[in-house]
């Protein structure tokens, strides 16, 4: 599971996406993206339509069999909270072994995201981190018991790449090619998002 405004869906999404996937000591059958329908620790920003986010999210994953999308934040009333995904993510895949794909930035929050100590006894926490971190520096004592047992080490290659800057640089008009895909980039553009 990887979870995110996807606002807009971008390279760094997939190729994160993509490192878990190919990650030998995950063995994924396949990802699955989970876009925020109100993500409660970006409520001081406006976020795109949620059928914008969604459309894009779709184009980005084109032609990747592996990559699908749930829509199940975006169809549920209120804030979206991980936990409350992973419960009925659990129920709808009972036998399987779920991760939940996050950054450095989120494994230090994790404390103070809802239920964080169930969240690790629903989901195994694969941890993007750059190639040369070591696992070491993933867990941190702020983390709930037993969580530390549950964190993996997901080494990728660093993209700076984040949706807060492509969408200032739509708004200034700079070009965003190369950090999303042409068909996201052009979705963008058609429908006038990311302008004043």
């Amino acid at each position: 599971m990887l979870g995110g405004t996807f606002d807009p869906a971008h390279y760094g999404h997939l190729r994160l996406a993509e490192t878990a996937r190919e990650a030998d000591r995950l063995s994924l059958d396949k990802v699955l993206f989970i876009p925020a329908g109100q993500p409660w620790r970006k409520s001081d920003r406006v976020v795109s339509h949620p059928s914008h986010r969604a459309a894009m999210l779709g184009l980005a994953i084109e032609g990747n069999p592996a990559f699908e999308i749930s829509t199940l934040e975006l169809e549920r009333e209120g804030p979206s909270y991980t936990v409350d995904t992973l419960e009925i993510l659990r129920k709808h895949y009972p036998d399987s072994e779920l991760f939940l794909v996050i950054g450095q930035d989120a494994l230090a929050d994790l404390p103070n995201w809802r239920e964080p100590d169930r969240i690790t006894t629903l989901a195994w926490l694969a941890v993007a981190s750059r190639s040369n971190s070591s696992p070491e520096r993933l867990t941190t004592e702020s983390l709930p018991p037993g969580a530390r047992e549950r964190v993996l080490s997901l080494p990728m290659e660093s993209l700076e790449i984040s949706g807060s800057r492509i969408r200032e640089s739509v708004r200034r008009g700079v070009s965003i090619r190369y950090l999303v895909p042409e068909a996201v980039r052009l979705y963008i553009e058609g429908h006038g998002l990311y302008r004043e």
